[in-house]
């Protein structure tokens, strides 16, 4: 782009060649008269313009009729084999967010809970209530330690966030190949909201307290408050509830489906007396676990060698279940090779 701009700008006839190509980004036969015209008129304008200046003319045209920002940021029909296993996808994300909310004590959120009503009430100049309320923490933080002495972090929390690209391959190449041409013209900032929806995962907040520094941070403060420096343990209070840590649990959305479309499909390649529709099931599940691991690779959730792998032993897999052919423990590497990528 940097380069048609600057060679355009070296031709005196910038000003009405812009005007002449504003074409309306849907209106494809228009696109297509106006390079057509170009075209036939291609000897009258050999004298006016150089043959670069008329390949970027042509370029433009094609630009002009290019998907848009917005169509290419719609989302897509997923299909009805994706949809399918939606549901399965839902539940095993539900319950990944259930096995940790189950690690949450009540102790630990009541210790938290109290350090804020310590500082609500150090504002409010009740230092009294506020060292009752700051023993209270420490009462329920050295329980939680008395339970489990290894235990590092405390769970209080936890927050599900879910980012679902609803797009085809060939549309996130469209938007990589676009965010690259941003980026060599150091659009930066365009080039970051192009990438931004570039995700496809549920993301596992999990918000805990360090038990390695958090309850000494609490019984350093009381000797603050009874020597009158209430605004130095303010700030200390405010910097314990600082330190709680959150850690990030990413579960890709590709890669989840392309494994419970393999259950499925193993399901299937097992059955000794499959039917014809048996096996176009059978054919479908695995164009759509090509679609999601594809979708994986292009979203960065593997690289091209580990999916090189993995598509090696789909198709090892597709060729056994051929005709009738039926077998056990053909998933057995492949669903290996996926897990490892979680």
């Amino acid at each position: 782009m940097s380069q048609i701009r600057h060679l355009l700008k070296k031709n005196k006839m910038t000003t009405s060649l812009t005007q002449s190509l504003r074409i309306p980004q849907k209106a494809n036969k228009a696109v297509r008269v106006r390079m057509l015209t170009i075209t036939n008129r291609s000897r009258e304008m050999k004298n006016l313009i150089n043959p670069k200046l008329l390949s970027i003319m042509t370029c433009l045209c094609l630009m002009a009729s290019a998907p848009t920002w917005a169509d290419l940021t719609k989302p897509e029909t997923q299909s009805q084999t994706a949809q399918a296993v939606q549901d399965d996808v839902n539940a095993h994300t539900d319950d990944q967010a259930e096995s940790k909310r189950k690690k949450i004590t009540a102790d630990a959120i009541a210790a938290v809970q109290e350090t804020k009503n310590a500082l609500k009430l150090l504002d409010e100049n009740k230092v009294d209530e506020a060292l009752s309320a700051l023993e209270q923490v420490t009462g329920k933080l050295e329980l939680i330690i008395a339970r489990d002495p290894t235990l590092s972090l405390a769970p209080i929390d936890v927050g599900v966030a879910t980012y679902d690209l609803l797009a085809q391959p060939n549309t996130v190449k469209t938007l990589v190949k676009r965010a690259e041409d941003l980026l060599e013209d150091y659009e930066v900032q365009a080039a970051r909201k192009l990438l931004k929806s570039m995700a496809s995962e549920v993301v596992i907040s999990t918000t805990s307290i360090p038990l390695a520094t958090y309850p000494d941070a609490i019984k350093a403060i009381a000797p603050l408050i009874d020597t009158g420096k209430v605004d130095e343990a303010k700030g200390a209070l405010q910097l314990a509830l600082n330190t709680l840590f959150v850690s990030d649990t990413v579960i890709p959305l590709p890669l989840l489906r392309a494994e419970t479309l393999l259950a499925d499909a193993e399901e299937l390649s097992e059955k000794a007396d499959r039917t014809e529709r048996d096996n176009k099931k059978l054919a479908s599940l695995f164009e759509e676990i090509k679609t999601q691991l594809e979708m994986a690779e292009l979203l960065g959730y593997a690289t091209n060698k580990e999916m090189k792998a993995i598509n090696e032993e789909l198709k090892n897999i597709e060729k056994r279940s051929e005709g009738q052919q039926s077998g056990k423990g053909w998933y057995d590497k492949i669903k290996e090779k996926v897990s490892d990528l979680f």
